[in-house]
């Protein structure tokens, strides 16, 4: 009977102890330094000054390190943070959709642009051209911005239109680069951001067509954050005032146009996914 008791007694020790040990590597994991990650849209050095102050921001605030990790390109950014490598992330909204499908990752908050916390793309012509409807540019020339931007090629297709119905297309980079080619007459037709767009209205370009209110960057987390990190992080981006002038400094830094962040949820993004969902099946 001693004997049971002395062995009870040690096995409950022993229980305790790796309760222990559990517990601390669980605090010291819920406490460790946590990494941000995105693709580089620039070149490295700017984007770490673009996302120094928010990793310094978040940082103080969580009284945790958070550090970047920058991706040398989209889909070494949507393995990242798929994988866990990194614990949270800047994303486009594709690049989000395929982050989501590959590792669960989950959203926690939305940009807002100069108000509107959504942006359509916007196929646009020569303000003098005699092209009326999307269908007239069959057999013309036509501009893209960035090859990797899935959302350009899939606002035409959802206009009516094949790219493959352009007598030839060309990805231009810049949103910039688009609106004088076609103000040049370079190309008959090209697709623009809303700012853009509006930017170059009545001033050589004409916009022919809409896409639906859409998505746009976002911050997401990792499968494996806790709830609790979310809600926190949630929080301090949602807080992020462009009336502080501090916090001013740190949603400037990251993009200019931008006035801060807005509450968002995976639905919000069905829209896109309708669109891309062309694209995506063809490479199954």
């Amino acid at each position: 009977m001693f004997k049971s008791s002395v062995l009870l007694a040690k096995e409950l020790v022993i229980l305790m102890l790796v309760l222990g040990l559990l517990s601390f590597v669980y605090t010291a994991k819920a406490d460790s330094e946590l990494e941000f990650g995105s693709v580089a849209m620039d070149i490295p050095a700017v984007m770490h000054e673009r996302l120094n102050p928010l990793t310094h921001y978040l940082s103080q605030s969580l009284n945790r390190k958070v550090s970047l990790k920058l991706s040398p390109n989209m889909g070494g950014a949507i393995k990242e943070v798929a994988s866990g490598n990194v614990d949270i992330a800047y994303l486009t909204p594709v690049a989000y959709l395929k982050a989501h499908e590959q590792g669960s990752v989950r959203l926690v908050a939305k940009t807002v642009t100069k108000g509107k916390a959504s942006f359509q793309l916007m196929i646009v012509v020569k303000e003098d051209s005699p092209i009326k409807h999307v269908s007239d540019l069959v057999g013309k020339s036509f501009a893209f911005g960035d090859k990797r931007a899935l959302l350009q090629r899939a606002t035409v297709v959802e206009a009516g239109l094949d790219p493959e119905q352009f007598s030839e297309y060309r990805f231009l980079g810049h949103y910039d680069n688009i609106a004088r080619a076609v103000a040049n007459g370079d190309f008959t037709a090209g697709i623009l951001k809303d700012t853009m767009a509006f930017k170059w209205q009545f001033k050589g370009l004409r916009i022919i067509h809409q896409s639906p209110p859409l998505p746009p960057y976002n911050i997401a987390v990792a499968k494996h954050v806790d709830d609790e990190t979310l809600s926190k992080l949630r929080s301090l981006f949602l807080a992020l005032d462009n009336k502080n002038p501090e916090h001013l400094k740190i949603i400037k830094a990251l993009d200019k146009k931008y006035d801060g962040f807005a509450a968002t949820d995976d639905a919000e993004y069905d829209v896109v996914r309708k669109m891309i969902k062309p694209f995506t099946l063809k490479k199954k």
